[in-house]
């Protein structure tokens, strides 16, 4: 009996731990995985893990070319490779997105490849950013978002959200600061944001160091405000409207004001030698001061101009702007950090000019491209005498050059990125996104230090590899701002990126959707990815949908600005559908700019049976026979009005040659008499061929038959015309222009 009841316990633990497991099968997330935490964590481990392992791999500096010289390790890369792209493939598919990764095309293949991850990249994280928005809206709190810290975990929503953890300690998660309900800091502003279709003029009225005087034009710029007829337009235009009345200081208006400096600048002998490398300062023992007003912003100058160098990082934000905003500014010493806040003291930036333009100070810099950029276009800020240490770790071959990369080479230590794509116009800023700010600059002097070191003994001591990296930074000094223009052939650009064969209709579509975004966005100081995604809009094209449920349907998750202006988007699709529809390859060159004169032809009013002149008959005869085989055609239709449109219909027409319109080859040089037809009538050529079958019969003069001799074709070398079909066909279609040069007779 003891026995039978230790059997059946036995057979019942069995079943109840089945069970157990059973029930948590069924409580799990997926196979493996109890909930979205630990899928999400076991996913950037993996990443991680591929992460590392790519950075061990042979470099270009580490002999790869003689690792691949070798059949194995060669077959090897290829394999992985091939797998590497399939799962691309399957991730590009998963979002939709165009994935023929496995062209093996030598010429355009990976040209082509690297197309698809930019593009695919740009719909994933313009997906990433809205679904955000949308999170963050369901929130009605209006605390600012705020890190998570040592709280219970919660959802990582992308790699710069964890901390790094090592696999004794757990890894902590971070909530992204990303929030919607932030106020607009362009309300703020005391010189409204400029976001019209004009040039941009810089906003310099002041040139300190200046060894080229600042022209006049932009020291009386002030004087704006003393010409009323100015004051009901942006400041720009109003500047860019007085330039044409008096037609002065063209050259100066869109001129570098430091080119003059700039050209002229020679690094002293101090910075090309070795130096000795200055150790900087534990973090917790620097000094932090912020910056958010104009006493400490007058100080932090006086400061700067007592120093031989400083470095500079600045934090920008462009999903809610047209033209972006730069948030923040830090600047380092070799004992002090600051941070601006540029959004509160912008109007006043400029004052910075007088140590950022000395050219016995040097600004270090690390990726200063758009930096450069963004000071001109914000505060009216240039920088002379500047040291990219991007560049020097290019000229170093390095591994890599990011700045992270950087601080672990140098100074060992790991940057923390969890707030990189942060939203930087969150006010007051949390201490963790003030450290992350610091970090940048905080030990950017001792890079700028090593760099220089290593940038002599690269080069045996002598000074010219560092030399071509201080004339690479002041070639960064010297790039001027240039703002976004809208003109009708913008369109053109994006539709060729994106490689889609359009239609007319879907091309129209895509032309009015893109110009009703650019104008929408400048007019809501909206970047044109919040107002419409590129993705939403190419596919709102293809399918041009018939009502306006389907316009929200192509669009997951819709736009804002799109449910408010859905209406109007239905027009502009509607208006795109009624244009007749011809389908053209992309590949052929020809039917491709048949098309786009074909839509502009479409848009023009054009009436029927007006299009060529009625006294075209009443040509002379001698002008005919200097016209040869081109239609002298008159066209009526574009003298009414000289709009942008018709210029450019006419450019068109007058590049095409009609070889069909020919002179009559009868006795008497005569031209075949037209029929006149009715209006509305698109088929004249029949009649024209029944009145020359009428003509036949009326000739007199017919060749005796006895006259007659045939060519005898057996004595001719046909060997001479092989390949000048080809020859005729490379003349008629020319690679760029699709000029078609018809030949005369």
């Amino acid at each position: 009996m003891a026995s039978s009841k230790k059997k059946d316990l036995k057979s019942s633990g069995p079943k109840d731990s089945n069970s157990d497991t059973n029930d948590e099968d069924k409580d799990e997330l997926c196979p493996g995985f109890r909930d979205v935490d630990a899928f999400v964590k076991h996913g950037f481990g993996a990443v991680l893990s591929a992460t590392k392992a790519s950075a061990g791999l042979p470099q270009a500096g580490d002999e790869y070319d003689f690792y691949r010289s070798f059949p194995g390790f060669q077959e090897f890369c290829e394999s992985q490779g091939d797998k590497l792209l399939h799962c691309m493939s399957q991730i590009m598919q998963h979002h939709g997105c165009r994935s023929h990764m496995r062209d093996r095309n030598k010429l355009t293949g990976l040209e082509e490849r690297f197309d698809l991850v930019v593009d695919s990249n740009d719909v994933i994280l313009e997906r990433v950013g809205i679904l955000l928005d949308e999170a963050d809206g369901v929130n009605r709190s209006q605390q600012p978002v705020m890190p998570a810290g040592f709280q219970p975990p919660k959802i990582v929503v992308s790699s710069w959200n964890r901390k790094g953890s090592s696999s004794s300690s757990r890894s902590e998660t971070f909530r992204l600061l990303h929030a919607k309900n932030i106020t607009r800091p362009q309300l703020k502003f005391k010189e409204k944001v400029d976001n019209s279709n004009t040039p941009f003029i810089p906003k310099i009225f002041i040139k300190p160091n200046a060894v080229k005087p600042l022209p006049s034009y932009f020291t009386n710029k002030q004087m704006r405000k003393e010409r009323p007829e100015d004051l009901d337009v942006p400041a720009a235009l109003a500047d860019f409207i007085h330039q044409q009345r008096t037609q002065e200081h063209v050259d100066d208006m869109f001129a570098h004001p430091y080119q003059y400096e700039l050209d002229h600048l020679t690094i002293p002998e101090n910075l090309l030698s070795k130096p000795e490398p200055q150790m900087y300062k534990p973090v917790a023992e620097t000094k932090l001061s912020f910056v958010d007003t104009l006493e400490d912003l007058v100080a932090l100058n006086e400061k700067l101009c007592k120093l031989s160098e400083f470095a500079v990082d600045l934090e920008h934000h462009s999903y809610r702007s047209f033209l972006g905003l730069t948030c923040l500014m830090q600047i380092s010493t070799r004992g002090e950090d600051f941070i601006i806040d540029t959004l509160e003291l912008r109007s006043e930036m400029y004052i910075l000019n007088e140590a950022f333009t000395d050219p016995s100070i040097v600004k270090v810099f690390h990726g200063a491209d758009s930096d450069i950029e963004w000071l001109q276009r914000d505060f009216g800020l240039y920088v002379v005498n500047l040291f990219d240490t991007h560049q020097a770790s290019r000229a170093l071959n390095l591994a890599r050059h990011s700045l992270d990369h950087l601080l672990k080479h140098f100074c060992s230590v790991d940057s923390d990125k969890r707030y990189q794509l942060a939203d930087w116009r969150v006010r007051p800023l949390p201490d963790e996104m003030v450290q992350y700010a610091r970090t940048d600059t905080h030990y950017l002097l001792y890079i700028y230090d090593c760099v220089r070191v290593q940038l002599l003994d690269f080069n045996h001591g002598q000074p010219g590899l560092l030399q071509s990296v201080w004339n690479k930074s002041r070639s960064i000094s010297l790039k001027k701002y240039v703002k976004p223009i809208y003109t009708e052939e913008s369109y053109l650009e994006l539709q060729r990126k994106q490689k889609k064969s359009f239609n007319t209709q879907q091309l129209t579509a895509f032309r009015l959707l893109f110009a009703w975004r650019d104008k929408l966005a400048r007019q809501e100081d909206e970047s044109t990815g919040y107002v419409l995604p590129t993705h939403m809009m190419i596919k709102i094209s293809e399918e041009l949908p018939k009502e306006p449920q389907g316009i929200i349907a192509c669009c997951n998750p819709v736009p804002p600005l799109v449910r408010q202006y859905i209406n109007e988007l239905h027009l502009l699709v509607q208006e795109a559908r009624e244009m007749p529809l011809l389908k053209v390859r992309k590949d052929d060159p020809l039917g491709f700019v048949l098309m786009h004169s074909f839509i502009f032809f479409s848009e023009l009013p054009v009436k029927q049976g007006m299009l060529f002149s009625e006294d075209e008959d009443k040509m002379d005869v001698d002008a005919q026979k200097e016209s040869g085989l081109v239609a002298s055609a008159k066209i009526t239709l574009f003298e009414e009005s000289s709009s942008a449109a018709q210029m450019k219909a006419r450019r068109i027409i007058e590049s095409f040659e009609n070889p069909f319109r020919m002179e009559s080859s009868n006795a008497g040089g005569k031209k075949r008499e037209r029929v006149d037809s009715e209006v509305g009538d698109l088929t004249p050529k029949p009649s024209k061929k029944l009145m020359k079958s009428a003509e036949k019969p009326q000739k007199t003069e017919v060749t005796p038959q006895d006259s007659f001799k045939p060519f005898d074709y057996s004595q001719s070398d046909l060997k001479v015309f092989a390949g000048t079909h080809i020859i005729f066909l490379l003349h008629w279609v020319k690679p760029r222009g699709f000029r078609h040069n018809w030949p005369k007779r």
